[in-house]
Formats: structure tokens, C-alpha cells, sequence
């Protein structure tokens, strides 16, 4: 059964910022919380071991998100915005307790 026409994304812009914020936002999200996870939490060496597979289950997780959006720009400005907030947090968290 084919989907409805009326829900679909008839833009191409839409479907690209849906497409890349989906793939390379997700990504970029999902390794920096591995990092802000690994700087924060004491044990280094067993969260850097977890993070391998926490990565790719945030990134499947974060490559969904934005087709739940109407408005893919909507969903990029969130991916950026939250992409920031995890670089001065891990920026603050490096800068406190560096990896040795």
C-alpha cells in the first residue's frame, strides 16, 4: 500500500535538510555525547569501551528524529543548537579534567 501523497515531503530542500541533519547531525551528536560521557564519568576506559556501541544506537535514534519534524530547517536549528551546547560543555569538561 503506497503512503498517502499528502503526507509526504514534496520539497527537495526538505528532504535534504531532513536527510543531512538526520546523517551527519545525528553523527556528530552521537560522538559528542560519547565524549562529554567519557570526560565526565570517572572511569574512563570502560566508557570509551561502551561508547562503541552507545554511538551507533544514538545515531539510528538521531537519524529518525528529524523525519518526525514537518519542518526540516526546524530540525537542523535544533541539531545545531544542540551540537554547540555539546562543544562547550565538552570544551569546559576538557579544559577541568583533560584525558591523560
Amino acid at each position: 500500500m503506497p503512503a498517502n501523497k499528502k503526507y509526504l515531503t514534496t520539497s527537495p530542500w526538505q528532504q535534504a535538510a531532513k536527510i543531512i541533519t538526520g546523517l551527519i547531525g545525528g553523527y556528530i551528536i552521537a560522538a559528542l555525547i560519547n565524549m562529554v560521557l567519557a570526560l565526565i564519568i570517572p572511569f574512563h576506559k570502560e566508557v570509551l569501551v561502551t561508547s562503541i556501541i552507545t554511538h551507533y544506537i544514538l545515531w539510528g535514534t538521531l537519524m529518525i528524529l528529524p523525519y518526525l519534524f514537518k519542518n526540516g530547517f526546524k530540525a537542523l536549528g535544533l541539531y545545531v543548537v544542540i551540537i554547540i551546547v555539546l562543544v562547550v560543555i565538552y570544551t569546559y569538561a576538557n579544559t577541568q579534567n583533560p584525558f591523560v
